[in-house]
């Protein structure tokens, strides 16, 4: 090894420690304040304590997968700081601006979905406005990443009255506290996995608009809208001090007339097909498609998986969420939906790929341009590559 090559590495792992150093400072200081907990003396401490999902003070998922060591993670995020590949887009990708009026429509036999990026969603079905996992700000955490063109489509302020906010899990990129606070007048009804009632209660939400579900659990909004919270595999905590103390959840949504299912974030298990038996068919699923790795499979799933998962669910069209917004992840920003639409054709499975801010319409109009070869075509033939080599 050269003298050359030699001070290069040095470089980089002095680099490395100091940002490993900053990133735990920050992380030890947020765990102290991040998540608010019910006292013992609390009923809904009895519920939580009788949950399956509930062993010494932790939540848990059913497969006996472990967290990586303390080791794989500093592996990764070496990785993470110093692999280049097109994790990030080289120009700002189309945006659409919602207007919000589009969903104030009462009617009872409707299915529009606006895609806010990541895993936000906004929803009327049936009638009913639902918000997902809404995050309506830039960047996620005091180190987390930016959106990749810094656009929102939709101004918080413009929304209107929501009937039912879903939160799938209390991670940064999908429960965010600016715009918990910026809603909570504005919604009826925040429902959510177990103990994270607690955290939003912190933030200010008042008990009586919070509802907290365990897996299997159902909730009549009234007479003609059912929630049910069923399992995801995946786990939570805002720092460390925090890790597990607040279950995970994917999720049912079931109108007078039509049916969805929102996964959250989770890697691919049996319970998608257990969750299909017992409540598809679904006219739409939002499954997650991106921020994954192979060593990250019992929490994130590959694109492939993602198409698996929707026919476990008897889906008739698969709109991917999680994916083309944040730098999460060390495959290309673009990889998760070329894989997936690939994965998606031999399957002839039906797909939704709107840009950002875009609306799909049940079923009228459901987007399926691939607007995102045009300025990567000379990266397509790597990453169909890189899906062959999975199946194989």
């Amino acid at each position: 090894m050269s003298k050359k090559t030699r001070i290069k590495i040095n470089k980089k792992k002095s680099i490395f420690l100091i940002t490993l150093g900053l990133i735990l400072g920050v992380i030890l200081m947020n765990s102290s304040i991040s998540s608010a907990k019910y006292n013992q003396e609390d009923m809904q401490m009895n519920k939580i304590e009788n949950s399956p999902q509930y062993r010494n003070g932790k939540f848990r998922n059913h497969n006996g997968w472990e967290r990586p060591s303390i080791s794989e993670n500093v592996s990764t995020m070496w990785d993470f700081l110093f692999t280049k590949n097109q994790r990030t887009p080289g120009g700002p990708l189309p945006v659409r601006r919602v207007d919000p009026r589009l969903f104030n429509d009462k009617a009872n036999d409707q299915l529009k979905v606006a895609w806010l990026g990541h895993s936000s969603l906004l929803i009327n079905i049936d009638g009913y406005k639902i918000l997902t996992d809404p995050v309506f700000e830039k960047r996620i955490s005091i180190l987390g990443p930016t959106r990749y063109n810094g656009n929102i489509p939709l101004d918080i302020n413009l929304l209107p009255e929501i009937d039912v906010v879903i939160i799938s899990h209390n991670h940064y990129d999908h429960f965010n506290k600016f715009s918990i606070q910026q809603l909570k007048e504005r919604v009826k009804k925040f429902i959510v996995p177990l103990m994270v009632g607690a955290e939003l209660q912190g933030w200010g939400v008042p008990r009586e608009k919070i509802v907290e579900l365990d897996w299997w659990e159902e909730y009549h909004v009234d007479k003609n809208l059912l929630i049910a919270a069923t399992p995801s595999q995946h786990f939570s905590g805002r720092g460390l001090s925090d890790l597990d103390e607040t279950l995970w959840a994917s999720w049912v949504v079931r109108a007078p007339k039509h049916k969805i299912f929102f996964s959250g974030d989770s890697g691919y298990f049996t319970g998608f097909k257990k969750i299909g038996e017992k409540y598809g068919p679904f006219d739409i699923t939002f499954i997650e498609c991106g921020a994954y790795n192979k060593k990250w499979k019992h929490i994130h799933m590959l694109p492939e998986e993602t198409v698996r998962a929707h026919l476990d669910l008897r889906g008739k069209i698969l709109h991917p969420i999680h994916w083309g917004t944040y730098n999460l992840a060390l495959h290309s920003w673009y990889e998760p939906i070329h894989r997936l639409t690939n994965a998606a054709e031999s399957l002839k499975v039906r797909v939704a790929s709107p840009v950002v801010g875009e609306t799909t319409v049940y079923d009228e109009y459901i987007p399926s341009e691939k607007w995102w070869e045009d300025s990567f075509k000379e990266k397509i033939h790597e990453t169909t590559k890189m899906g062959c080599e999975y199946h194989n």
